[in-house]
């Protein structure tokens, strides 16, 4: 089973996460900065998938290497859309990636976002999580 063949799990995330937001009050109309992941052990095969990405329109950040809790390691990067919170335009986004990473065999790890709204942070330099 390839992770395309696992899209229907992500369109039911995709809805979640958009109900989510727009519940706890997020905008409905705001224009999204959208971050999906994708993770392998083998730092070329990541590379060639964040090539695919880039040629498919999506803006792909430097690749980033990640230590587990077992002592592993991982590289990762980010694909990043501006985007509505438009379920259509966030599943056909999301069939691009996991065809990209079955391609590369490389793991699609979903996507994040952040609120948008009254009592949204402004500015991370502003946050303090020691409070």
């Amino acid at each position: 089973m390839t992770q395309y063949d696992e899209r229907t799990e992500w369109y039911e995330f995709n809805q979640e996460t958009i109900d989510a937001l727009l519940s706890d009050g997020s905008e409905a109309d705001a224009t999204y900065t959208i971050e999906h992941h994708m993770a392998c052990k083998d730092f070329d095969l990541l590379e060639k998938a964040a090539v695919d990405a880039f040629k498919a329109g999506f803006e792909v950040t430097d690749a980033e290497e990640v230590y587990l809790d077992d002592g592993g390691t991982v590289f990762c990067f980010d694909i990043i859309a501006e985007r509505l919170l438009n379920r259509e335009l966030l599943d056909k986004d999301t069939d691009a990636l996991l065809q990209i990473a079955d391609k590369h065999s490389v793991h699609y790890d979903g996507w994040g976002t952040y609120f948008i709204g009254e009592g949204a942070l402004e500015n991370d330099d502003n946050y303090d999580d020691e409070d």
